[in-house]
């Protein structure tokens, strides 16, 4: 589906509320009047009006409407946003009303949680929603639930408080709807002992950082790949790490991505609790065998309940169990029973996610049969409702391109086990200091902005290029240290 744009240049604001009203349509931006499928979204710039208008073409239909805003109001987000309402407006007329209406971007609790930190209540909140973003019933209420955990999340923070997340891009093997910055230790074991050594030079940078600053660690996050491809004395020695040169004495939060059920034993488990972890992830992603297969997975559904139990052994409270809706293979009565199996563990956490065609994962280049949009509708909607009658409420909510039916990915809990660290980053509420290969350490700024520091992405560009790594530690510190003067 063509998209040109006149008289403006928001391509990102029109281009994303494209892609998630018209999912099955390849975008194509051009630069010259077309025939055809497309749209034409415009802006015309008067002395008192912004006009804005737009013209969708698909499948032979054609439908136009436009918008305006007084010149004199018209700063940047009320531009994107009069463009927006008016291609959507002209969408309307197309297709039926998406969930999450005119709302295209990954964070939409950032809106509902500003309103409510700036004052408002939560049906002010869903007023925001419904009036302005068109969004549905259902979706509204999973938003403002977890705004609501956000604003409690809130409470627990101080001024120099920051998260810190540690990256392992490792895994056993790739998964083929994964597109992280991951390397397979099928083909470069032989540098996960390179790779600790460099971690842990980055530790004690960090840590010296942080000792300089006064700020306080609140979370802590090993996050992957999957961390726990590392054995059991490498674990050892990167939590050792992590103790000698942090000050943890402040922390309310310490999770380990254990991932896959097949890296994890009773030994590595205890080994983990041990270093002060008291929050780890076991992520099924299915309980199926038979799609655990088509997607890749090298483990069954039976090693995720051993895994599981062995965890709450090893004396962890807190697990949380992902799901995936919309694999290959599965249908909305295999996915109601990969819940109800998960369900039956107790867990205090349990993210369902929707499948996102990723670019750069196998599953976009394989011609493989995925359930359809409603298919995926019925498995969210048996998931919120299964979730909500065992007592779990939505503590955090995001979106990604190209995800089966333009849904999301909701991470629910039992009372009292939000995932801190989950919610700190996501809704970007205190500057998030990370670690390692493909890490990015996003810095606050004090109007609300964010200044970004990205690692290199894979294992050997980090060995590489570690000495530039460190270099931008200290620029991030200084940042972070300046803004506060």
């Amino acid at each position: 589906m063509k998209l040109l744009l006149r008289g403006h240049d928001d391509r990102y604001a029109v281009e994303q509320l494209q892609l998630a009203l018209f999912p099955d349509e390849p975008m194509e931006p051009v630069d010259a009047p077309f025939s055809g499928d497309g749209a034409v979204s415009a802006l015309h710039v008067g002395k008192t009006w912004l006009t804005a208008t737009a013209e969708l073409t698909l499948h032979g239909k054609t439908a136009r409407a436009s918008r305006r805003l007084r010149a004199d109001r018209a700063d940047v987000p009320s531009r994107r946003r009069l463009l927006q309402n008016a291609y959507y407006d002209a969408a309307m007329q197309l297709r039926d009303p998406p969930e999450w209406g005119s709302l295209s971007g990954v964070r939409p609790t950032k809106l509902t949680t500003r309103c409510l930190l700036d004052g408002g209540t939560a049906a002010d909140a869903d007023r925001l929603l419904r009036e302005r973003y068109h969004v549905s019933p259902a979706r509204r209420r999973l938003c403002v639930e977890a705004s609501l955990a956000t604003a409690e999340a809130v409470k627990r923070l101080e001024p120099n408080d920051v998260s810190v997340y540690i990256g392992i891009p490792f895994c056993p093997s790739r998964c083929i709807y994964c597109s992280f910055v991951s390397a397979s230790t099928e083909k470069t074991a032989a540098l996960l002992p390179q790779y600790l050594d460099a971690l842990i030079r980055e530790l004690e940078t960090v840590g010296r950082l942080l000792a300089a600053s006064g700020r306080r660690v609140r979370t802590l996050y090993i996050g992957g790949g999957t961390p726990t491809t590392l054995s059991t004395p490498q674990l050892r020695r990167l939590m050792d790490a992590i103790r000698t040169h942090f000050d943890l004495s402040g922390l309310i939060e310490y999770t380990v991505e254990g991932g896959r059920p097949d890296t994890l034993d009773c030994e590595k488990l205890r080994a983990i609790r041990a270093g002060g972890c008291d929050r780890i992830s076991i992520n099924p992603q299915t309980m199926n065998d038979a799609v655990l297969r088509a997607v890749g997975r090298r483990h069954t559904a039976a090693q995720t309940v051993e895994a599981f139990e062995a965890a709450r052994r090893a004396g962890f409270d807190g697990i949380n169990m992902d799901l995936i809706a919309g694999l290959p293979g599965d249908t909305p009565e295999s996915f109601a029973a990969s819940l109800d199996a998960v369900l039956a563990l107790a867990p205090s956490n349990v993210t369902v996610h929707t499948l996102a065609l990723k670019r750069g994962a196998e599953l976009a280049m394989r011609q493989l049969t995925l359930p359809s949009a409603e298919d995926v509708r019925q498995m969210l909607q048996y998931a919120e409702r299964a979730l909500r009658e065992r007592g779990y409420a939505p503590y955090y909510l995001y979106r990604q391109k190209y995800m089966s039916g333009s849904f999301e990915n909701v991470g629910w809990c039992k009372p009292g086990y939000a995932g801190l660290y989950n919610i700190y980053m996501m809704e970007e509420l205190h500057s998030i200091l990370s670690l390692g290969g493909g890490a990015m350490t996003k810095i606050n700024l004090p109007d609300g902005t964010l200044e970004r520091f990205h690692n290199p992405k894979f294992p050997q560009q980090y060995l590489a290029r570690l000495d530039d790594v460190l270099a931008q530690k200290a620029q991030a510190f200084a940042l972070l240290n300046r803004k506060e003067q």
